[in-house]
Order: C-alpha cells, then structure tokens, then sequence
C-alpha cells in the first residue's frame, strides 16, 4: 500500500529534504524529475509547489503533503491538518505576511489605504482582511519581485517575511501583521480515513518531529558522587529531570539528560564545579517527546 507525499518545491524544499533525512527518511531527488523515493519502499513523494500542495492532497492526488498554513488559507479546500511543524527557510520560527508601504509614505495603518492597490500573491487572504475592516482597495495579484513594485506599480504590498530583511532592504515599512503562518502536514480525507495510510502518515509526522526536537539539543552524560547530587542538579537543566541511575559502585550514579547546545559551553564547567565526571556531550538524531 503506497503512500504518496508532497515535497514543497521552492524555498521550503531544501529544508524539508534535510529534515526528512534527519528523521531517517532520506528522499531521492533528481533534478529534472518531480517524482521522488525514499529509503522507505512504500513512501514515494512529489515536488510540488506549496501554494498548489491543498489542491492536490484535497483532490487525492497525493495522499499527504507539507506546506504553509498560509496556502491552506488561501486554498479554501478542506484537507485534514495532522501536525504543526514550526521551520521555515532559514530557522526554526514562523513567518508572518505584513502589510508593507514605502518608508516615506503617509500611511500608518490598513484603514489609510482606502481605494489603493495592494500587490501579493496572497490575494484571497489580503481581500478578506481589508473586507473585515470595510476598507475598500484594489488586490492584484504579484507573480514575483513584489517588494519593488511600491510606489509605482502598486501603493502598499501584503508579502512575506521571517526577519523583515529584505523589506528593509527595499525601503520598505512594515504597518499591519495580515497572518502569521507555519509548515503544517496535510492529508487527504479519505487516506486519512484509511487506517494503514493514517498509521503511515502519523508515523511520518513522529518521525519529523523527533528530528526537529533534537536540532540545537545535545545529550549530555556525566557521573557524580551521591553526596554531590544536589549540587549538580542545582546547575542541571533537563527537558523534564535528567535520568538518574546507580553504578556498580554504590557511592556513585550516573545522569543522562539533553540540553541546548548552545549552553553546553558555560554549563559542562560549572558542573565540573559541582564535582561531575566523566562528562560526556553527545550529538541528538531525534528527541521523541
């Protein structure tokens, strides 16, 4: 029973393909196909776009896909939503479409934009959002390069944004959040439905989770005398308590926990403070909660 899933191609795609490898489902591209295997003989999985991903999942094309919130809204189909998973292009956060008008505009809000054009590739979202506010404007639709097309093509633009970079890059100032936006894992009704394609489906969406988990984390070892447990403890964070175990010498135990890798450096010397030893920080493939 195989089970198709839809790769987001474009900006999400080099980080979902990571991801999917880090999980220990390795997806085999070719550059000039949009079909794909895996280490997995009953997965196999397609590029396609993420603003396309509902259209297919929801016509049973492909049985499960990964794209943004933002697409699904913007879709209007109803497609099952298995999970949130928070990464974007360049971290581990969500995005945000802002409303964005030139630095020298009078503009300081959505209302002031009355019987203006807005330019985005959101055009669904965007209409409803001024339709909310009962703000009467002009939404075309921008097949790219949206930031440059204020003030001459277009007064204000609806586009998105991780750090607002680029927005600023192109003198451009952010008035209004229209919708913040996550990667989320969609499925078809009907293979949702089906109770082998949902065990592999959720299976799947463990899986990406454990690796997004264990991505910035370290697991840490270390053994300590039993008279000086508090004091490691007191300087020992942990996702819930560190493992505590005996050794075969009794006035001894060992602790295993996971840390942020970026506080092992001013944490492994404060426990060798506190009298730990045998500190030993190891690499994390998937933290499973």
């Amino acid at each position: 029973m195989k089970l198709r899933i839809g790769i987001p191609k474009g900006s999400l795609q080099e980080a979902t393909l990571q991801l999917f490898s880090q999980a220990g489902l390795p997806v085999y591209t070719d550059g000039r196909s949009y079909f794909a295997g895996t280490a997995d003989p009953d997965i196999d999985c397609m590029l396609i776009r993420a603003q396309e991903m509902a259209r297919y999942v929801e016509h049973g094309a492909i049985d499960a896909g990964l794209t943004g919130l933002d697409w699904i809204v913007e879709s209007g189909l109803e497609v099952v939503t298995v999970s949130d998973l928070i990464y974007a292009k360049r971290s581990r956060g969500k995005v945000r479409w802002v409303l964005a008008v030139p630095e020298d505009a009078p503009f300081q809000r959505a209302e002031d934009l009355a019987k203006c054009t807005i330019a985005t590739e959101l055009v669904s979202v965007t209409r409803n959002y001024f339709s909310k506010k009962n703000v009467e404007v002009r939404v075309e639709f921008s097949w790219g390069a949206t930031e440059v097309k204020p003030p001459l093509l277009a007064d204000a633009i609806v586009e998105v944004t991780e750090t607002g970079s680029s927005l600023k890059a192109n003198r451009l100032r952010i008035l209004e959040t229209v919708l913040e936006s996550n990667t989320q894992v969609i499925a078809n009704k009907s293979s949702y439905a089906d109770c082998g394609k949902r065990r592999k489906i959720e299976n799947l969406v463990l899986m990406l989770r454990g690796a997004m988990e264990a991505q910035g984390r370290v697991g840490l070892m270390l053994n300590v005398r039993k008279e000086n447990l508090a004091a490691v403890l007191a300087v020992l964070p942990a996702l819930k308590k560190p493992t505590v175990s005996t050794l075969s010498d009794d006035h001894w135990l060992a602790l295993n926990t996971v840390i942020e890798e970026s506080a092992a450096w001013g944490l492994i010397p404060r426990l060798k403070e506190a009298q730990a030893q045998g500190i030993v920080e190891y690499p994390l493939n998937k933290v499973v909660m």
